[in-house]
Formats: C-alpha cells, structure tokens, sequence
C-alpha cells in the first residue's frame, strides 16, 4: 500500500488481511495533509460532531454523493476532509424467493485494489478522540444494477489527487458509477453473512 499510494504507512494500522470487513471497525484509508499521503486507520462509520456518543444512531457507513455536499452530517468533510478506501473486493446482497440474503463478492475486473472514495471526521466527544470514515455511494452502473441499485464510487488511479485535493477544486466531478467494465463479480457462500466468520475462502466462487 505504501508503493500503491506513494503514502507513509501508519504504525498502528488493523491487522490484514481481513475477509469480512464489518462496520465500526478499524479500516485503512488513505488521506493527504500538509503535501504528503499517509495510509492511517479509521473507523468505518462516520460520527457527526452532534453525536453524543459512538453508539448514536443513526450508523453513518455510506455518504450519498447525490446529497453529500448538502447533509449537515457530510458537508463540511465533503469540503475539506476526504480518503481513499483501499480494498480487494466489497459483498452486496441479493435475495432469493424465499427471502433468504444471497452475498454476492464484487472485485476488480483488472489489477488487485480498488480506492473507493470516502470522507472522514474526527469526533472528540468521548476520552480518546476517534477518527471515523464513510464511503460515498452512487447508483450503480449497468452490471451491478442486476445486484444492487447503489455501489460504492471507485475511483481511477489518476483520480486519486483531485480526490484528496492535491489538485485544486472538481472532486465533485467524481462522483460517478464506475465503468462497467471496471468490476466483476461472483457468488459467494452465505456463511459471509455472519461477522463471526473470516478467512480467504469467504470469497470463493460458488
């Protein structure tokens, strides 16, 4: 990840890697202060300053881009605040005819990452400040219309600057489905549904 991002590695990053990913916990992610990356750790589920305590409701994981730069929650971190998700692959669900959840494991079509774009705040009501994260979503493209009508908005290498604001204003121009040809995906066994459950072999093909 440090050759990946040009980013300094934090040293109290979680451990990896980590096959199911469940919110609340610490994540990786990448942000670009005072002219240099660092790949640090935060906790997927945003905090707005108003909360009084972790467990406020509700839980923020996603930040909509169509509404991001407008919910009192998001605005401002939209501004001057935002990250880089890395991750291999993310799980979407669908169900079956007797209502049953059906994961589904999305991944790169090409390469082995994916930065999806996120924004972060730190929330400094409690003893210990915590620096908290959510992911922007959008409407899904075309593939991934058939498993979810939302994904997560992935962003192209050459994307990365302007994302972070290395490059002057226009992030907002991001914030787009991927391509379609960008993602693929394959069914995977529903023992992912559990948060007790880990190993690489959650997202074999079945």
């Amino acid at each position: 990840m440090a050759g990946l991002f040009d980013a300094v590695l934090s040293n109290d990053l979680p451990d990896i890697p980590n096959y199911n990913v469940c919110p609340t916990t610490q994540i990786h992610t990448v942000t670009s202060e005072d002219g240099a990356r660092r790949v640090r750790p935060m906790r997927w589920g945003f905090l707005p300053h108003w909360y009084k305590s972790p467990a406020d409701s509700p839980l923020l994981i996603n930040a909509r881009a169509e509404t991001i730069a407008e919910k009192p929650a998001f605005r401002a971190a939209a501004r001057e605040r935002r990250c880089l998700v890395p991750a291999s692959g993310f799980y979407e669900w669908t169900k079956d005819a007797d209502g049953n959840r059906l994961p589904w494991y999305i991944y790169p079509s090409e390469g082995e990452a994916l930065a999806f774009a996120g924004v972060w705040q730190v929330w400094d009501k409690g003893g210990d400040p915590l620096v908290t994260c959510a992911v922007v979503t959008t409407d899904a493209n075309g593939p991934m219309s058939s498993i979810h009508h939302r994904m997560p908005v992935v962003l192209a290498q050459s994307d990365w600057g302007l994302w972070l604001g290395e490059e002057g204003k226009g992030a907002a121009t991001l914030m787009l489905p991927a391509p379609d040809a960008a993602l693929a995906f394959h069914r995977v066994d529903p023992k992912v549904n559990s948060n007790r459950a880990h190993g690489p072999e959650l997202i074999e093909a079945v």
